[in-house]
């Protein structure tokens, strides 16, 4: 067997650090954790950040998952997708109530149902699988973005956008009420497979009553139901954590 690529493998190594940082760290923080010189972790940050696999803060000097790279763990296997999500999605469907769909980011603007279940009820409903959804006024969509465009965000979203897509971004869950459809809502969270990307979003979507508390506020056991079920699909992709 030939020998390993040193290289690929440094360059492996330090994806999996930004990736599970959620863009926490700074050059010297990655080359401490993967045992490099810094001046050998910067020169391979400088090349991932050129074909877009990383992204950079520059008022922080932070690095986090980029689009590029994104887009390459969006390829995963639709029917492995929905193969490892089909359990969790019908169990979030029975306890919440509402209907569930997993999507994956299509380009810079639109996200792609790959499952959906119904809502446990005997209405008329319309099944959603291979529909695109706008990104930007959809929660699911939001999920998708926030990881994508990373530190990013702040330099190509103006104002509100760019601190909602912050903030979906460190707390791990995104809300939508009636932006894509009045009176409809969901919540969502971010699906992870191996190294910690995201590569689909998991979210409920039903009406703003039935998500959201008489001050407008996610209804916490939702909540938790969501990201409950988002990480047991992510551990299923190989993301591991509790």
């Amino acid at each position: 067997m030939p020998g390993t690529v040193q290289s690929i493998e440094r360059a492996a190594a330090i994806l999996q650090v930004v990736a599970a940082s959620g863009g926490t760290l700074g050059v010297t923080d990655i080359a401490e954790a993967v045992g490099l010189a810094k001046t050998t972790a910067h020169s391979l940050l400088r090349t991932l950040l050129h074909v877009g696999f990383v992204e950079q803060d520059r008022a922080t000097g932070h690095y986090a998952v980029g689009a590029g790279l994104l887009r390459l763990g969006s390829h995963l296997d639709v029917n492995e997708l929905r193969a490892r999500s089909s359990n969790w999605a019908d169990a979030l469907a029975a306890r919440s109530g509402q209907a569930v769909r997993l999507v994956t980011l299509a380009g810079d603007d639109e996200v792609v149902v790959v499952h959906h279940v119904f809502r446990p009820d005997d209405s008329a409903q319309v099944l959603d699988v291979g529909s695109t959804l706008p990104a930007r006024s959809t929660a699911l969509g939001r999920v998708l973005l926030a990881h994508s465009l990373g530190r990013r965000a702040p330099r190509t979203a103006a104002g509100a956008a760019a601190a909602d897509l912050a903030e979906v971004r460190a707390r791990g869950w995104a809300v939508e009420r009636g932006e894509h459809q009045p009176g409809r809502g969901c919540i969502a969270a971010p699906v992870r497979a191996h190294g910690g990307l995201v590569v689909a979003a998991l979210g409920i979507n039903g009406p703003v009553s039935s998500l959201f508390d008489g001050r407008g506020a996610p209804r916490a056991l939702l909540v938790g139901m969501v990201t409950d079920a988002a990480a047991g699909v992510s551990r299923e992709l190989g993301a591991g954590g509790g």
